[in-house]
């Protein structure tokens, strides 16, 4: 179910986000707040989590209120700082492009993973890594990056950087949120998922809201409205999908964190980009040259190299579980206990 939401929810909030700037949508700040404003919806599947429940002789150690505050206003920070990032990439790249270069995401929370998890690289994570990092810098050597006239190599430039810079932030996000499942909400229930969902999305959609109006884009939104081709029902449609789209990758990426480990939750999501650069295609006109074509099969290949390790690992586990030894954890399946 987590893996489902990581991939509709990725694909339909990329397109979607595109079908706002193609058809009228200007505002940067706008295109973030619908990224993260849909987070009520969580709040019913929040409060019919079960409890956690425990034994008379368990001591549960819960922590402060502080602590908590701080960690939540951290990631809604972090939050609304790659997702503005995102944005800014996505107005300026074709969605196929932009989808593409996502893909670096896995190599940047495979390098965080290292560093906070002691994550072990194997010779097919790191065939993965190599093959998603040359996928995103072959894009960079494109003849012809936009694919409309309006959007020069300058700005072309711009959204590159902003989604690589992106990719990063969100790599060191889910890094970091595992590192909280398991030193600081160790042993925890569902419910503190949601909860982490709801309080960093408060944060950083109450971030974005100021930005639009310390910005002033929102002097702007009434022409907007007005000048979106599809209507103005359309135009909150698009906004409210997008919102309901995010909110089911962002539960789905903190469930996988929770039950798995973040570079799985990064693994899935990046199996679900190669479908957006099709689907670019198909709905929005999008050019598949060569260059995106070959960046398109490394990402696919690169993904594959990764799926098989992990393979590889469960396979060892069960061995050693039939033979009666210890069972060692996986670097990759490593449950976040």
């Amino acid at each position: 179910m987590y893996a489902f939401f990581v991939i509709f929810g990725q694909s339909a909030s990329t397109l979607l986000g595109r079908l706002y700037y193609d058809k009228g949508g200007k505002s940067v700040w706008v295109a973030t707040l619908a990224q993260l404003a849909g987070f009520p919806i969580v709040i019913p599947c929040y409060c019919l989590a079960p409890p956690k429940s425990c034994t008379k002789n368990e001591q549960i150690w819960q922590p402060s209120a502080v602590i908590l505050a701080l960690v939540y206003f951290s990631f809604g920070i972090c939050l609304v700082a790659y997702s503005l990032m995102y944005s800014i990439g996505l107005l300026h790249l074709p969605v196929s492009t932009f989808s593409l270069i996502c893909a670096s995401q896995l190599a940047f929370n495979a390098l965080f993973s290292f560093f906070l998890h002691s994550q072990k690289f194997t010779p097919f994570i790191i065939n993965s890594l190599v093959l998603l990092t040359i996928s995103s810098s072959l894009l960079i050597f494109q003849t012809n990056p936009a694919s409309h006239v309006e959007v020069s190599k300058g700005k072309y430039a711009i959204g590159f950087i902003c989604t690589i810079g992106a990719s990063a932030g969100y790599g060191l996000m889910l890094s970091l949120t595992q590192l909280t499942f398991r030193k600081l909400l160790k042993g925890e229930t569902h419910a503190k998922v949601f909860e982490m969902v709801i309080y960093q999305s408060l944060v950083a959609t109450s971030a974005a809201i100021l930005g639009l109006f310390i910005s002033g884009e929102w002097k702007g939104l009434s022409i907007e409205v007005e000048e979106f081709e599809l209507g103005k029902f359309s135009y909150a449609m698009t906004l409210i999908e997008t919102a309901i789209a995010s909110q089911l990758f962002v539960i789905g990426a903190m469930g996988l964190i929770f039950k798995v480990s973040s570079l799985f939750s990064n693994a899935i999501s990046v199996l679900g980009l190669p479908v957006i650069p099709i689907l670019a295609v198909i709905f929005f006109h999008d050019k598949m040259d060569a260059v995106k074509a070959i960046a398109m099969v490394l990402a696919i290949w690169g993904f594959v190299s990764y799926v098989y390790q992990c393979y590889l690992d469960n396979q060892s586990s069960k061995n050693e579980y039939r033979n009666g030894s210890e069972v060692s954890k996986s670097p990759l399946l490593e449950e976040v206990s």
